[in-house]
């Protein structure tokens, strides 16, 4: 069984940094890609950034310049850096993956259980 486990959100003041961190446990073969999307109340869920093994990143244009995110493969584990913050940041934010787990099965996507992020004005 494959988990998502996510920690990092929490409240902070406009301007300021928080990192989230996203780790994927279980039967786990390959990862491509991994990723993090958000949900504002009242909204669809966005995507934010994404990360492939190789190292190539894609962003939302929203956030362009504030965060980066990171992977580190060996440790199934991605990371979202997420400086200057703004309220309109304010979301749950999920982890995704698209994990294979083993070489004679199909890649599936998975989700984390979502990490609150709140920016205070």
């Amino acid at each position: 069984q494959v988990q998502l486990v996510e920690s990092g959100g929490g409240l902070v003041q406009a301007g300021g940094s928080l990192r989230l961190s996203c780790v994927a446990s279980g039967s786990i073969f390959s990862i491509d890609p991994m990723g993090w999307y958000r949900q504002a109340p009242g909204k669809q869920r966005e995507l934010v950034a994404t990360i492939r093994s190789a190292g190539s990143t894609h962003y939302a244009d929203s956030v362009k310049g504030r965060f980066t995110i990171s992977r580190v493969n060996a440790k199934n584990t991605v990371y979202l850096q997420m400086n200057s913050l703004k309220p309109e940041d304010t979301a749950v934010y999920y982890c995704n993956a698209n994990i294979q787990g083993s070489w004679y099965t199909p890649a599936r996507d998975y989700w984390g259980q979502g990490t609150q992020v709140t920016v205070s004005s």
